[in-house]
Parts: C-alpha cells; structure tokens; sequence
C-alpha cells in the first residue's frame, strides 16, 4: 500500500511535519507493505517555506529581521528550483511569534517582511513566492514598504513611525526611493482570503480581533485604513483597495500589489502548483490529510479541500484527520474528502487536549486505519455489485 501524507499544520498546536510523524507512526502499525510519502503542506502561513523546500528539494537561508514589535529574529526563507525565493511572512511578522500579552494592531509592522523582500533581491533573485498567512498586523503593509525604500510622510514632511497607528498621520505617499529591482522582479503572493482592505468584510473588521484588537482600536484602524487607500489610490493611480486579497494580512496584500506590482493566487491552489502535486499522487492509494479544525470554511479553499479536488481528478481517496469537527463540516464531502476523524474524542477542555495533542492525535489516526482496513476486508470478501463504481474503498489495493 502507497499512502501519501499531506496535512497542514495544526495551528498553534503542532506543525505539518509533526502531524506526519504521528499519523506514519500510525499507518506502520496497520499495513504492511507499506510505502509512505510525506509531504508537509500549507497554504501561504506557516509552514509555507517547509511544504515547498522539501516537497522540490530545495534549501533554506536565514537572515535576522524585525519581528511584529521590531525586535530582532532570525527568519527562514527558502529557495526552490535555484530561481525561486519562497517567503512566509508569518516567519518575521506573524502573530505567533509574539506572547498574548504583546498582541496589538496598533503597533505590530510588517518591517521584517520587507526586508525579508530586500535580502533575496540582493541574492539577485527575481522570481519571489511569498505566503501573506498568519499575520500579526493591520498596518496596511506599510511597514513592508518602507523597508523597500517607499517613505509615508505626515503633515509636516516627516517620516511616520510603524504599525497601524500610523496610518492615520499619513499625508503624502513618496515612491522616489521605492527599491526599482521591483520593476524587473514577478512577484506572487499566496492568499486564501478575498477580503478588501476596508469595509465590514475588509483587514481590520475582520481580521482585527483576532490580532488583538479591542472595539476602540478597531475603529481607530478602520479610519486609518480608509485614509490609507484613498492615498494610495492617489499614489498609484489605482484602486487597489477594492482588489480581492487586499485585505489579506492586515492590507499586506494592497501593498505588494501597489509597490512590488504583485499577482495574488489561491494559496492551496499555488502550493500545489509548485510542488507538481500530480507527479507525487502517481501509484498512491490513499492520501491522508487535515487541519486543526475542519468546518464550513474549509470549503472555501483550504487545504484539505485543495487537496481532495486533485485527488477526486485522478481518482485517489482521501481522509482527513483533523484536531476538532466544527459546523459544517460536511461541505466538504462533495469536493472530494471521502472521511473525517476527529482527534478530539471526547468532552473536553482546549487545555487537556492540548496537554494530549500527541495521544489523541495518534489515536485518531488509529481509528481511522482501522476502519479503512474494515472496508479493505469487505471489498475483499463481498460481492462486487454492493460496492459501487464511485466506492473509494473499493478502488484501493
């Protein structure tokens, strides 16, 4: 049996490449023989750089940044195919990488993202991938762009500071010094949302909270935002602000596409591309995936749901083994995804089951093996005319 491995992280909990050694741990105690492939993915947030580096065999670089408060960390980016940056953004600007007691709009930058951007136009790369998931920032990108070269100055001609606070001081939008390597560089950014930059389905009023944003500051961000886009509508001699993805990371994506010219792609979509998914599901009978929650909004291109759309294309089954089921889980169902199993299994607190991540983890992908092996004996020893031709069961081997 071939089985390919695919889970996103568990966000907060446990990353990609520990859910496969779990869920490994767990086949190999059911089939034999066994050939396994692991592939650690994600969508454009953490883990992006790790899905694509080992996926192509690619390397990693490290460079030390400004993190979302502007103390200095070491960030990880990658190079793949010998042409190609890959960023994450979340790996020099990302909400985990603060203590709750430190997350704030207000006052989180996008800097280290930019100077992320600089380090590999130095290297003379010119083909850049970049992830925008995970943010800890409503700064519209600003700080990003200050970091390649583009100055925000306030009512007095002089330099505003960082974070999103800022953005309300901004008079004048300078590109003079904006870094012109740009001009010959293709950038794609990865992003799974839609949302505007402004609105009630744009950065702050969405994503606000959960960056830590109080009902003061959300008003406060959303004013600044506003007056952000209508200067860089200015600026830029386009509405960028309305583009879908605008909003993505804090309105990070409104900046790569005003300042570094950048296309936004599905995130799932795009990893998937540059891993040549196709190639890796050849002789695969079963592909296991999954995420920390699986509910309504999967079905709106996460990864689990990527990943079952290749799959159903070329007939392979898929399940998923997830951290929790949430409302809605079932819309996931017609894209592809043939079973859910739950590592939760039964009542209790996010602290205990955090504290049990491993057990239940490997639990769950247990009772999932086992019930395929069920159907694998039923396959075996039943007539043929009670599966039918669609039954994923019955096409494994």
């Amino acid at each position: 049996m071939k089985i390919l491995l695919a889970p996103d992280s568990f966000k907060g909990t446990m990353s990609s490449r520990e859910v496969i050694h779990h869920l490994r741990a767990a086949a190999e105690m059911h089939f034999s023989p066994l050939t396994i492939v692991e592939l650690p993915i994600a969508d454009g947030g953490e883990g992006t750089v790790e899905a694509l580096v080992t996926a192509t065999g690619g390397t990693y670089r490290e460079r030390q940044v400004a993190g979302p408060r502007l103390t200095p960390l070491t960030a990880r980016y990658g190079i793949i195919n010998g042409d190609t940056a890959v960023i994450e953004m979340a790996q020099a600007s990302g909400l985990t990488l603060l203590p709750p007691g430190e997350h704030n709009p207000l006052l989180t930058t996008t800097y280290g993202t930019g100077e992320l951007l600089r380090t590999v136009l130095d290297e003379g790369l010119r083909k850049i991938t970049i992830g925008i998931g995970g943010s800890a920032t409503n700064d519209g990108g600003i700080g990003c762009a200050q970091a390649l070269g583009v100055s925000f100055k306030d009512a007095h001609g002089n330099e505003v500071g960082f974070g999103g606070t800022e953005l309300k001081r901004i008079a004048r939008i300078d590109l003079t010094n904006l870094d012109a390597r740009l001009r010959d560089s293709s950038v794609t950014v990865i992003c799974d949302v839609n949302n505007p930059l402004t609105g009630d389905c744009g950065a702050t009023r969405v994503f606000g909270p959960q960056k830590g944003a109080t009902p003061a500051m959300l008003d406060e961000l959303e004013a600044g935002m506003l007056h952000y886009a209508s200067l860089l509508e200015q600026a830029c001699n386009s509405d960028v602000g309305r583009t879908p993805g605008a909003g993505a990371a804090g309105g990070l994506g409104a900046a790569l596409l005003a300042f570094c010219g950048a296309k936004l792609r599905p995130g799932i979509e795009t990893v998937l591309d540059l891993v040549d998914f196709e190639r890796l599901l050849a002789d695969v009978d079963l592909v296991v995936t999954g995420e920390g929650r699986i509910d309504e909004q999967t079905a709106y291109g996460k990864v689990p749901v990527g990943i079952a759309k290749r799959c159903a294309a070329q007939g392979v089954s898929v399940v998923a083994v997830v951290g929790s089921i949430g409302r809605g889980a079932n819309a996931t169902y017609p894209f592809g995804v043939d079973s859910i199993m739950s590592a939760v299994s039964a009542p209790m607190h996010l602290e205990e089951a955090f504290l049990h991540k491993e057990e239940l983890l490997r639990d769950a992908a247990d009772r999932m093996f086992r019930f395929i092996k069920v159907g694998m004996k039923l396959a075996r020893n039943c007539s043929p005319l009670i599966f039918s031709s669609t039954s994923s069961v019955s096409n494994m081997r």
